[in-house]
C-alpha cells in the first residue's frame, strides 16, 4: 500500500474525509433546524406521533437530503481544504519536491472513489428504502390527499389485453366500473364489464363483483354474468397510486419491473420512471467531476485567503444542482431522453473541469 499512497497522501485523503463529514454534519443540522420550523404546524395539526417524526420522517429526511446535497457538500469540502493548503503555502513544496500536479490529484481520487462508492450503495440500496419511511409519514402527517382515489384509468397489462377503472379507491384497495377487453389481433374477443374489483392481498388476487362477459366468435355472441369471481391480473393497487412520489422509494429491482411493465401498458410515467433509475447510477459520478472541478480551482494561492475560492464554489456547486434539475425537466417536459438527461450534468461539468485542470498551476 505504501508503495501507491505516500505520506502525503494519507494527509490528503484525512483532509478531504474529515472535512467532508464535517461539512455533512453542518449541513444536517441546518436543514434540520430549518425543517423544523417549517413543518412544525403539520406535526401538531396532524398529530404526528413523536417517535414516527424522529424514526420515520427523519430518519429518511436527513440520508434523502444529504443525498441530494451531495455534489455541494463534496465541493465544498474540497474547495475549503485545498484554498487552505494553498493559502498556508502547502501545495508549492510539494510539486516543488518532485509531485507532478497530475500525481498531486491522485490522493483526491482515492478519496473521491471511496464517496463514489458509499454513495452508489446508498442509491441502490439505502436511499429508496429511508426514503419509503419518508414518503410514508409524509402523505399522512404532512401532505396528505384530499382523495386518495385515482380516477379514469386506462392501462394495457398484456399484449392483448386492455383495462380501464372509472375510479380506484387507494384505502380500501376498490376500483369501480370496471372494463377488461381482450383482442385477437385488432379484433375483440370478449369484454367484461364488473360493478368492482378488489384486491385480495390474502391471496394475492383480483375478486370481481357483478360482472357480465361478452364473447365475440365471428358473427356469434355470447353473455354470461355472475356475482363473485377470482382472477389473476398483471397489476397491482401500487398501479393505481396516488402520489408521484413514490417512485423514489421503489427498489432498483421494483423500477426495473415496474419499467419492463410500463412498456406495455403506457400509463404515462416512463420518463419518470427511467430518471429515477438512472440518477441511481450516475449520480455519484459527481465525486469524480466535482473533485476535478474543486482542486483545479482552488489550488492556486490568492490574495485574500479562501474567501473568494469558496464563493465561486458554492456557485458552481449550485449551478451543477440546477443544472440537474432543468435537465430533468426538460426530459419529462421536452422529450429529452432520461440517459441523457442524467448523463449531461456530469458530461458539462467534466469538460469544465478539464479545462480549469489545463489552467491549474503546475
Amino acid at each position: 500500500m505504501n508503495r501507491y499512497i505516500k505520506i502525503i497522501d494519507w494527509y490528503i485523503i484525512k483532509k478531504y474525509l474529515g472535512t467532508f463529514v464535517f461539512t455533512c454534519a453542518i449541513f444536517t443540522v441546518i436543514i434540520v433546524i430549518f425543517d423544523v420550523s417549517e413543518k412544525l404546524d403539520d406535526f401538531l395539526k396532524h398529530s404526528a406521533p413523536f417517535y414516527k417524526i424522529v424514526f420515520n420522517y427523519y430518519a429518511g429526511f436527513i440520508p434523502f437530503y444529504l443525498n441530494f446535497l451531495w455534489p455541494l457538500i463534496n465541493f465544498l469540502a474540497v474547495i475549503f481544504f485545498t484554498a487552505k493548503m494553498a493559502d498556508q503555502t502547502e501545495i508549492v513544496p510539494i510539486l516543488s519536491g518532485g509531485f507532478s500536479f497530475n500525481r498531486f490529484l491522485w490522493p483526491y481520487f482515492v478519496a473521491s472513489f471511496i464517496l463514489f462508492s458509499i454513495s452508489f450503495v446508498a442509491n441502490i440500496y439505502v436511499i429508496p428504502q429511508t426514503n419509503k419511511l419518508m414518503i410514508g409519514f409524509e402523505n399522512v402527517y404532512i401532505k396528505p390527499a384530499n382523495n386518495d382515489s385515482k380516477a379514469e384509468t386506462h392501462m394495457q397489462i398484456d399484449k392483448n389485453t386492455l383495462v380501464f377503472i372509472k375510479n380506484f379507491d387507494n384505502v380500501q384497495k376498490v376500483g369501480y366500473t370496471f372494463i377488461m377487453e381482450k383482442f385477437n389481433g385488432d379484433i375483440l374477443v370478449e369484454r367484461l364489464m364488473a360493478d368492482r374489483i378488489t384486491w385480495d392481498s390474502v391471496q394475492m388476487k383480483w375478486r370481481i363483483d357483478n360482472y357480465s362477459i361478452r364473447t365475440i366468435n365471428g358473427l356469434k355472441e355470447t353473455m354470461t354474468s355472475g356475482i363473485k369471481k377470482d382472477t389473476t391480473l398483471d397489476m397491482r393497487p401500487v398501479d393505481f397510486a396516488v402520489y408521484d412520489n413514490i417512485y423514489s422509494a421503489m427498489s432498483t429491482s421494483e423500477l426495473s419491473e415496474r419499467i419492463k411493465k410500463e412498456k406495455t401498458r403506457g400509463t404515462g410515467v416512463m420518463q419518470l420512471l427511467q430518471l429515477e433509475k438512472y440518477k441511481r447510477f450516475v449520480n455519484p459520478l459527481s465525486a469524480f467531476v466535482l473533485t476535478l472541478m474543486g482542486v483545479s480551482l482552488s489550488s492556486r494561492k490568492v490574495r485574500g485567503g479562501i474567501g473568494l475560492h469558496l464563493g465561486v464554489g458554492i456557485f458552481l456547486s449550485f449551478a451543477y444542482i440546477l443544472f440537474i434539475q432543468f435537465a430533468t425537466m426538460f426530459s419529462l417536459k421536452g422529450g429529452l431522453p432520461p440517459l441523457l438527461a442524467v448523463f449531461i450534468p456530469n458530461i458539462v461539468f467534466g469538460a469544465l473541469g478539464v479545462y480549469l485542470l489545463f489552467k491549474a498551476p503546475k
